[in-house]
């Protein structure tokens, strides 16, 4: 299995905007970060896209990616679904739906703001093209083959909300969580990989900070940890070089080996 990181920032990216910070200017790639969002490709070849952020397009040609077999989302908040208009050159290629999959409630949403993805009755001129969507909610801890992967979703809290994580394979992927809690870890547990969120060094009402996610990553257990949703307050080398060796900043780009 292979991970590849598109995005491994926060909802303002880095840089942000207006931002004159040292991070913000920083030569080094890895400080650039764009939205979350990440590519799991099985050894059997499915490729699986977890969430599609504004900068879906460009995360997409800089690694090459011109196929993918499903889309998982997380929750349905702006910066995790903004760019799912990009599908588009997708279901162009494919010339068939791709199917969507998370929480019923994000779904739901989904189509109430995109309707012309889901809906097979809004046509489009002779000569155009629109994304295609099927929309298949999950349901929290129930597993679930997509190609050759198994996929099981698991509940975690982020703020007012409940997002999704998800368990595939050999691999952990939690974005957005404010906690783990004890029924979450029990199944991420085992993973060899675990990628987990952690925005500040201090607490946050909805995300982990970076001592809460490492706190999660020991009761995990995963042999190598990855953290994303990184904002413009740490250097990449520098917290690269704080962190324990079996847990390591993402960075865009950034390919992982199952």
């Amino acid at each position: 299995m292979k991970l590849t990181f598109l995005g491994t920032g926060t909802s303002f990216g880095v840089p942000q905007i207006g931002c004159g910070c040292a991070v913000c200017r920083s030569p080094d790639p890895r400080d650039r970060r764009n939205r979350v969002s990440a590519l799991v490709e099985t050894d059997g070849g499915t490729r699986l896209l977890i969430d599609t952020p504004p900068e879906l397009r460009l995360q997409l040609i800089a690694n090459g990616i011109d196929r993918v077999d499903a889309v998982l989302f997380t929750h349905d908040h702006a910066d995790h679904i903004h760019g799912i208009d990009d599908l588009r050159a997708i279901t162009n290629r494919r010339n068939a739906p791709i199917t969507m999959y998370g929480p019923a409630d994000t779904l739901e949403r989904l189509a109430q703001r995109f309707p012309y993805i889901f809906d097979d009755s809004m046509r489009v001129l002779p000569g155009t093209s629109k994304p295609q969507g099927i929309a298949q909610p999950l349901e929290p801890g129930v597993g679930v083959r997509i190609g050759d992967a198994t996929v099981t979703p698991v509940q975690v809290p982020h703020g007012f909300v409940t997002v999704f994580a998800y368990r595939i394979d050999d691999l952990a992927y939690v974005t957005d969580a404010k906690r783990v809690p004890p029924e979450a870890v029990e199944v991420l547990r085992g993973a060899r990989v675990l990628v987990i969120n952690a925005l500040f060094r201090t607490e946050h009402p909805s995300h982990l900070s970076l001592s809460e996610a490492i706190a999660v990553a020991r009761e995990i257990g995963a042999e190598r940890t990855y953290l994303t949703h990184l904002t413009h307050d740490n250097f990449h080398a520098d917290l690269e070089a704080e962190l324990p060796r079996d847990i390591q900043p993402a960075f865009d780009g950034l390919t992982v080996r199952l």
